[in-house]
């Protein structure tokens, strides 16, 4: 056979390569190399999962003392028991108000408490109720406080709405004082809560400070059970007068409640944020 040229070789050996051939450029001309050898499994650890974003509220706990009980009106007897507040003696629970066409504070305060429930949790919180429903009797003012006790609680409310003179309007925030009891080591923390949380109330939901109780919607008491028993920071918050009929109005309707719901566990959080 006649010999080939040089190039023509050349171009031979380049195809010979390119189509398997024992060169040492197999990679190179265009086949990628095995991330590891036949027969071996890969080494490479296998992806780790990102942890769950962190929310503001995760580890603290909240108590929320829905205001009164709807059967309290069944049981007058309990209801009026009394019970040492260690400023006085006082009744065991009341009925609470209602708004002139009988949507009562009982329910108000369940349903509030309902949505901020869902909210805090929502935001990470761990929180406890000191009523589980809206149709039974109490429990007393002085079990509300040791629910909050009991469970360690971060910020406890309690959750009110009042019943006063029709013309009166606006809500306020009540704190304890000290009383050489359970609560003075927890004075200080409640006075910021109460602060907190009306500066939230107010954004929130655009209800004025009280025209006929406190100072800037800030009211200092110690007569309240729910406060003095309480060795957590702890605040009462009427939200506004119910024998208003403007307030009233607003308490009935549910978007509205809502917007009370949201305020208030933003005052918490503020707080617990601080």
């Amino acid at each position: 056979m006649r010999a080939l040229p040089a190039t023509v070789l050349a171009v031979c050996g380049l195809i010979a390569s390119a189509c398997g051939g024992t060169g040492s450029g197999d990679a190179a001309a265009g086949q990628a190399a095995p991330a590891t050898p036949a027969g071996q499994a890969s080494s490479s650890a296998p992806a780790k999962e990102a942890p769950p974003e962190a929310k503001p509220l995760d580890g603290k706990v909240i108590v929320i003392d829905p205001g009164h009980n709807g059967g309290n009106y069944r049981n007058p007897k309990a209801v009026n028991r009394k019970v040492n507040v260690l400023t006085q003696w006082k009744a065991c629970d009341t009925t609470g108000t209602s708004t002139n066409d009988g949507y009562s504070e009982a329910a108000f305060t369940w349903d509030v408490s309902k949505r901020m429930v869902k909210i805090l949790k929502g935001r990470g919180a761990t929180v406890k109720l000191t009523r589980g429903d809206n149709d039974s009797v109490g429990p007393c003012i002085t079990q509300r406080a040791a629910i909050g006790n009991k469970a360690k609680a971060d910020a406890a409310i309690s959750v009110h709405a009042d019943g006063s003179a029709a013309a009166n309007h606006g809500f306020h925030v009540i704190m304890p004082k000290k009383i050489k009891g359970p609560v003075d080591k927890v004075v200080g923390a409640s006075s910021r809560l109460g602060i907190a949380v009306r500066d939230a109330y107010r954004k929130g939901t655009g209800l004025p400070y009280s025209t006929y109780i406190g100072t800037k919607a800030l009211n200092y008491r110690n007569d309240l059970g729910g406060l003095n028993l309480s060795t957590v920071p702890k605040i009462f918050i009427e939200t506004g007068n119910m024998r208003n009929a403007a307030e009233a109005a607003k308490f009935k309707d549910p978007a509205f409640r809502q917007r009370i719901a949201l305020a208030l566990a933003n005052g918490l959080q503020h707080y617990l944020e601080a």
